[in-house]
């Protein structure tokens, strides 16, 4: 790690939560060596990375607040306030994953992670959002950054991840509606769906993950900081609302829901109507499941 103070975020405080392994460890070492003092927050393993920042001449600190709840939302961003002086940067990272089809599907599974996720991602939002309002009422320039994660999980619909994909799902939603709210304070909010191998994601990539020695691996998790990087910078304040999805060494942007096609009537639509005209609505889209993915 080299960097620090001069790097492109030398003066910013920035919060990373769910940071304690994996690809939030990775941002958490990246911002550091780049200049911004870090709040680690992990529910278990915050310690750990903190001190392997400041070992290396970062500056970090540790939280272990529930960000899945307004309390410990509200005190992880009051811990970045108090240690540091403000909050420039937040990168809501945390999550979990309880994989079942819809109908095996307990309550617990589909609450619990639609909680770590959806509200783990807002509740942090919120608090940050405050601070930055009033820090923008008061006179300060602000250059807010938030980074939220998504998924392609939640871009085009996993089989067995109701819960996650509708998390992700909103997540990438929610970003455009922060986006909106916190433009005129100074902010911007975008999301990154990235693939990675991960203590979380491994039970899903048995077999497709075989790294020769020496080659450039694309599930590496430390792929992704450097994207989270660039838009925490001053340089992608232009940059809201946005939704990237990172692998390896592909970086795609992506397009939400865009009108494909309209067909319209003199009045009422009837179902006599639709049926008729569903092949012109169409033309020669496919009216089957969407496909997976994209094309590498």
């Amino acid at each position: 790690m080299s960097g620090f103070s001069d790097g492109r975020l030398g003066g910013k405080v920035a919060v990373v939560s769910g940071a304690g392994g994996g690809i939030g460890r990775a941002h958490a070492l990246l911002l550091a060596t780049e200049g911004a003092k870090v709040v680690v927050n992990d529910l278990t393993n915050a310690q750990a990375v903190v001190d392997e920042i400041n070992d290396a001449g970062g500056t970090a600190t540790a939280n272990g607040a529930d960000v899945a709840t307004f309390d410990g939302a509200e005190a992880l961003v009051a811990q970045a306030i108090d240690d540091y002086g403000q909050l420039d940067i937040l990168v809501n990272n945390a999550g979990i994953l309880r994989d079942a089809v819809s109908f095996k599907m307990t309550e617990d599974e589909f609450d619990s992670v639609v909680n770590v996720h959806l509200k783990g991602h807002f509740a942090p939002s919120k608090f940050a959002g405050q601070h930055w309002r009033q820090r923008s009422k008061a006179g300060d320039e602000v250059s807010g950054r938030i980074i939220n994660t998504a998924s392609e999980a939640g871009l085009y619909g996993n089989a067995g991840q109701a819960n996650y994909a509708a998390a992700k799902a909103g997540i990438a939603s929610m970003t455009i509606v922060l986006a909106r709210e916190l433009k005129k304070y100074g902010v911007t909010v975008n999301t990154i769906a990235p693939r990675a191998l991960t203590q979380m994601t491994a039970p899903l990539l048995e077999g497709f993950h075989n790294p020769q020695k020496g080659e450039f691996d694309p599930w590496d998790p430390h792929n992704i900081a450097p994207v989270v990087g660039w838009l925490a910078t001053d340089d992608s304040a232009h940059i809201n609302g946005q939704t990237f999805v990172i692998f390896g060494n592909k970086l795609y942007l992506m397009e939400g829901w865009t009108m494909a096609s309209k067909i319209e009537s003199p009045g009422r639509f009837d179902i006599d109507e639709l049926i008729k005209r569903s092949e012109e609505l169409f033309g020669d889209r496919s009216t089957k499941i969407p496909p997976m993915g994209f094309g590498e």
